[in-house]
């Protein structure tokens, strides 16, 4: 059930490391009254423990047990902002061609799209810490959840194999993380398990060898995660383990400096040979019960308009967009805030949607051409998250106001592992073929064009370049762009320009150093260890 996950949290009386604004902190030892063996006693205590773990995913604020006031007064002051996936997705969309954000006196906004932020933009440093929160509380459960604590706790048989299973997804949580830290940041801090609490100042670690240790750590949990599509929902199997390989050896030049393209093509097989099929539907996969999706999903954060109530998440993604009507998104109105690029929509040779209905443009009211960065007329919006049923009824807790949504955000789902299928073989990774690409490739035409002729290509056609155009149109909104530009060389160069990239209205190139984001100033102050990204 889509709440269960969070219905334990909210009925946990839980114990948990408290997140702090710089590093030398991220590992605190609890200050309140419950001790770690009160809390973790009972089977029961490490389940609502463990929903903890993953409801930093989606919960905000100080008595939600995610947010911290050391994250950045800018953020905190609005809750919906110190979401992690508002935060991340911010960092990824709005500095791409695929989204505006019309309100530039929103707390770290100007410089996203103009590439010009520095150490102390608050976005910047909201995904930082927030990311960081998440390790630092999967590292007290992964420390409270050893075989010896288990055992001396007095719990065995069925219960301390499925505590087993729980450290291995808290272990897959910190990795993805650190993952979100190693592609944006390059160099973070690093603390596990066995960082003394309180005492040690977290070291830095290389990209590079932070790679090694992600890779290291998600090959080592495989065997205890459950089987794909086995576990309950919305919980991490072995199905999301290997989506995050594949993701991670997709780019690992970007991190390494060495091609993995075969060892993408070998995650990517894994997990289509585990009975992933695309759903029939592309709009099923962004509305109120695509929790339903498990023929597609992979990993999902889910939302819930009853236990996940804050302004973020894909409470943002359905209210944020400009324009769109309340009864079409299912909320109760627009922010008038998200917009796309002109560089973007001509990615859809046909916007209207009547032939790839992946183009969920909504026009009435706006103009194509993004003339103005902080204008909300300009550039069209999107209605692709939308807080209702794939048969249009209301969302499954619909919230009788209209604020919060049931939507479900898909970390990684099939349809990814298709183009990354696609582009590991174009790139001359070896166990794949280039007629099985087409056919991965030609199975989301085919979905984008609701089965009608029309959308398939031909070989001839199946090139880099179309990869990363189809990548654009399949994931749009689903927080993968900027990696992708990134990885193909498009990002900061002017070999593609899109609407005040660099600030420019028809956009220009921009220094390398943008390609990661810096340290916050506030970390390398506080934590002698660390040093500043080039450039910045």
């Amino acid at each position: 059930m889509i709440n269960r996950l969070y219905n334990i949290l909210t009925t946990a009386v839980l114990l948990m490391v408290v997140a702090a604004g710089c590093t030398k902190k991220l590992d605190l030892t609890p200050t309140n009254d419950i001790t770690a063996d009160e809390v973790y006693k009972t089977p029961l205590g490490y389940k609502q423990a463990l929903a903890k773990v993953y409801g930093a995913f989606a919960l905000t604020g100080n008595t939600g047990g995610t947010g911290t006031p050391d994250i950045s007064p800018e953020i905190i002051s609005d809750e919906g902002n110190s979401d992690f996936l508002r935060l991340y997705w911010n960092l990824q969309e709005l500095t791409t061609d695929e989204a505006a954000w019309t309100w530039p006196n929103d707390a770290g906004i100007q410089g996203l799209k103009e590439m010009s932020w520095s150490s102390d933009n608050a976005i910047v440093k909201g995904v930082y810490y927030r990311s960081m929160f998440q390790i630092a509380i999967a590292n007290d459960f992964i420390r409270q959840s050893t075989p010896d604590k288990v055992s001396g706790r007095g719990i065995t048989g069925n219960d301390a194999a499925d505590i087993k299973k729980y450290h291995a997804e808290a272990r897959f949580i910190r990795a993805y993380q650190y993952w979100v830290l190693m592609d944006l940041y390059a160099n973070p801090p690093f603390a596990d398990e066995n960082t003394t609490i309180a005492v040690t100042v977290p070291d830095q670690i290389k990209r590079a060898d932070l790679f090694k240790y992600i890779e290291t750590e998600l090959k080592a949990i495989e065997p205890d995660m459950a089987a794909p599509k086995a576990n309950e929902y919305p919980r991490a199997d072995q199905g999301a383990v290997w989506a995050l390989l594949s993701r991670l050896y997709l780019n690992a030049k970007v991190y390494t400096g060495t091609e993995r393209f075969t060892d993408a093509i070998t995650y990517c097989n894994k997990i289509i040979g585990a009975g992933y099929t695309l759903n029939p539907k592309y709009r099923n996969l962004t509305v109120a019960d695509n929790n339903l999706n498990t023929d597609e999903n992979i990993f999902m954060i889910a939302y819930d308009a009853k236990y996940t109530q804050n302004w973020g998440g894909t409470t943002y993604l359905a209210h944020g967009p400009v324009g769109v009507p309340a009864a079409t998104s299912g909320t109760s109105g627009s922010w008038t805030g998200l917009r796309h690029t002109q560089q973007f929509v001509a990615l859809f040779p046909d916007p209207s949607g009547a032939t790839d209905v992946r183009a969920q443009f909504y026009t009435p009211g706006q103009i194509l051409e993004m003339k103005e960065l902080y204008k909300q007329t300009d550039g069209y919006s999107s209605s692709k998250y939308r807080n209702l049923t794939h048969d249009g009824k209301p969302a499954p807790n619909a919230d009788p106001n209209g604020n919060w949504a049931d939507i479900d955000f898909p970390i990684f789902r099939l349809g990814e592992v298709y183009l990354t299928y696609a582009e590991a073989v174009l790139r001359n990774g070896t166990g794949g073929d280039a007629t099985t690409a087409l056919t991965y490739i030609n199975a989301l035409r085919k979905r984008a064009w609701d089965n009608k002729a029309g959308g398939e290509i031909t070989a001839a056609q199946l090139n880099l370049n179309f990869i990363l155009d189809e990548r654009g149109r399949e994931l749009y909104y689903e927080a993968q762009r900027r990696t992708d530009l990134v990885r193909f060389g498009k990002f900061t160069t002017d070999t593609y320009l899109w609407a005040w990239k660099g600030g420019a209205a028809a956009g220009k190139s921009v220094n390398d150093k943008y390609n990661v984001f810096p340290i916050p100033s506030i970390d390398l102050t506080s934590n002698p260890h660390l040093t500043q990204n080039t450039g910045y």
